[in-house]
């Protein structure tokens, strides 16, 4: 079941405070870009961040699954997507590990 726009808003909304936050449609389905990089997916209305090393330390307790068939694993966000706070802030630390986009040709 693709995500509607009504929960993408909302996740947006959600992490307003971790830099200039857009949703970009792909395969039905929406990739979270902080500043232009590629930090998440939203698929199914569920949530999922990039893993790395230090948002595993802030989240703790992690559920981790794929966001589609074939993909590797991602951080699952389920208790806290109401959390806003929270939520900026693991998007803020993961978004230190993860890798700048690659320019375009």
């Amino acid at each position: 079941m693709p995500s509607d726009q009504k929960f993408v808003d909302f996740v947006i909304h959600q992490i307003k405070n971790a830099g200039e936050i857009s949703a970009k449609k792909m395969f039905g389905e929406y990739g979270v870009y902080s500043d232009g990089k590629l930090f998440g997916l939203i698929c199914d209305n569920r949530l999922f961040i990039k893993p790395t090393e230090s948002g595993r330390e802030f989240i703790g307790n992690i559920v981790e699954a794929p966001p589609y068939k074939g993909a590797k694993p991602s951080f699952l966000i389920e208790d806290k997507i109401e959390d806003g706070e929270w939520l900026s802030q693991l998007v803020r630390i993961s978004l230190k590990e993860l890798p700048d986009p690659k320019p375009k040709k």
